[in-house]
C-alpha cells in the first residue's frame, strides 16, 4: 500500500536548507564548490567553510568539514518557528526516535536525529541571514547555483522510509514500483510546493547519492560542464547534461575532489493542489530516469557517500539496473 500523507503533522517541515559534508582536504573542496559548481563563500574557518547560492539569503546551504574521511555528516531541513523544534523534540521522545538539541554556528534552534533508515538529519528553525546575490550578475560564475533545493538518499528500505516521512507532513510527487504492484523502488517527497525536498531510492544504505542546486535555465548547465572541462574536472561529470523523466528536470551531475555528487538541475514543475495525484512509474520503464540519451554510469548507481557509524545495510529489494556498460556491451 502506498503511504499516505499525514495532513496534520505534530510540526511543520518547510523545505531542504542545508547538507554538511566530511571533506579531506577542505581547500582544495571549497575551490572546487567556490569555481567549479560557483557557490558564494559565506564565512571559512581554519576547519569549515560555510556556502550558499546566489539567491540564498541564509547564511549557507553546503557546509564542509575539515574531516579524515570522506563522509555525509547531516542532511538539514529547515522547519517554520522555534516551536516546531520543540514540538519535533516531544514528538522524537514519544517515539523513541534518537535526537539531541545542538549548538550550531550561524544557526538558531536545532535539533539532531536519526531516522528509521539511519539517514543522519539535522532541523533548524533560522539562520544568521545575509544578502543575497542574485542580482549580482557579475558574480555569476560556472553553473550560477541559485539555492539548494533537495537531496536524494539511497536506502535499503523505501517503505518504511517514506512510510516515516509522509507521517511527517510530505507529500509523494512521483514514484516508481514494480510492475503491476505498488511495490515501492523510489519515493519522490516535497513540503515546498515543487517536485521534491527528499527523495529515497532503493540500494545499499543508508547512503547520501547527492544533493541538488537550481541553476537558472539550461544553458547554465553546459557552461558548468565547459568550467569542469576548462578547470581540469571535466572526468568528475558523472552524469548528463540530459533530462530526467522523473521531475521533468535537466541535470548535470558531478563529484567533488572526495567524490561526493552534487546535482545542477533546472525545470522542475509545481505541485501544490493537494487533490494532485503523484505520478507513477513503472521499474521497467527506462524513461523515467532519462527522457534521452543513454542509461547512467554503474558508478552513478552504486556509488554514494556513507554516513558517520552508520552501517550499510543490503537492500529489501535487488534489482540490476540497466546501466551505460551494459547498454554498450563492455562488461
Amino acid at each position: 500500500m502506498l503511504p499516505v500523507t499525514n495532513p496534520h503533522p505534530e510540526f511543520q517541515i518547510t523545505r531542504a536548507s542545508h547538507v554538511s559534508l566530511g571533506v579531506t582536504d577542505l581547500e582544495r573542496s571549497r575551490d572546487f564548490y567556490r569555481d567549479v559548481i560557483g557557490l558564494v563563500v559565506t564565512a571559512e574557518t581554519d576547519d569549515v567553510v560555510y556556502l550558499r547560492g546566489l539567491e540564498e539569503a541564509a547564511h549557507h546551504s553546503l557546509v564542509l568539514e575539515r574531516a579524515d574521511v570522506a563522509q555525509a555528516h547531516r542532511i538539514g531541513l529547515r522547519v517554520r518557528t522555534d516551536e516546531d523544534i520543540f514540538a519535533a523534540e516531544r514528538f522524537f521522545t514519544a517515539a523513541g526516535i534518537e535526537h539531541q538539541r545542538v549548538e550550531r554556528d550561524y544557526q538558531g534552534p536545532t535539533l539532531q536525529f536519526r531516522d528509521p533508515v539511519g539517514t543522519l538529519m539535522e532541523f533548524t528553525s533560522s539562520m544568521d541571514v545575509v544578502d543575497r546575490k542574485m542580482q549580482q550578475y557579475n558574480e555569476f560564475v560556472a553553473g550560477a547555483p541559485q539555492r539548494l533545493d533537495h537531496y536524494q538518499v539511497v536506502t535499503y528500505d523505501v517503505q518504511r522510509a517514506t512510510e516515516f516521512w509522509t507521517g511527517l507532513g510530505m507529500r509523494m510527487s512521483e514514484y516508481t514500483a514494480k510492475d503491476g504492484t505498488d511495490e515501492l523502488w523510489g519515493s519522490w517527497m516535497e513540503v515546498k510546493g515543487n517536485t521534491h525536498d527528499l527523495v529515497f531510492t532503493n540500494g545499499r544504505g543508508p547512503r547520501l547519492h547527492h544533493f541538488a542546486f537550481a541553476v537558472p535555465d539550461g544553458a547554465s548547465l553546459l557552461h558548468a560542464a565547459d568550467v569542469a572541462g576548462a578547470l581540469g574536472f571535466g572526468d568528475e561529470i558523472d552524469r548528463g547534461p540530459g533530462r530526467h523523466g522523473i521531475s521533468n528536470a535537466l541535470f548535470l551531475y558531478l563529484r567533488d575532489p572526495d567524490q561526493h555528487r552534487v546535482e545542477l538541475f533546472n525545470t522542475h514543475y509545481q505541485f501544490i493542489d493537494l487533490e494532485t495525484p503523484p505520478i507513477r512509474w513503472d521499474i521497467s520503464n527506462p524513461r523515467r530516469a532519462q527522457l534521452w540519451g543513454m542509461p547512467a554510469s554503474h558508478r552513478w548507481f552504486f556509488e554514494a557517500s556513507e554516513f558517520p557509524s552508520e552501517p550499510v545495510r543490503d537492500p529489501l529489494l535487488q534489482a540490476s539496473p540497466e546501466t551505460l556498460e551494459t547498454y554498450l556491451g563492455l562488461h
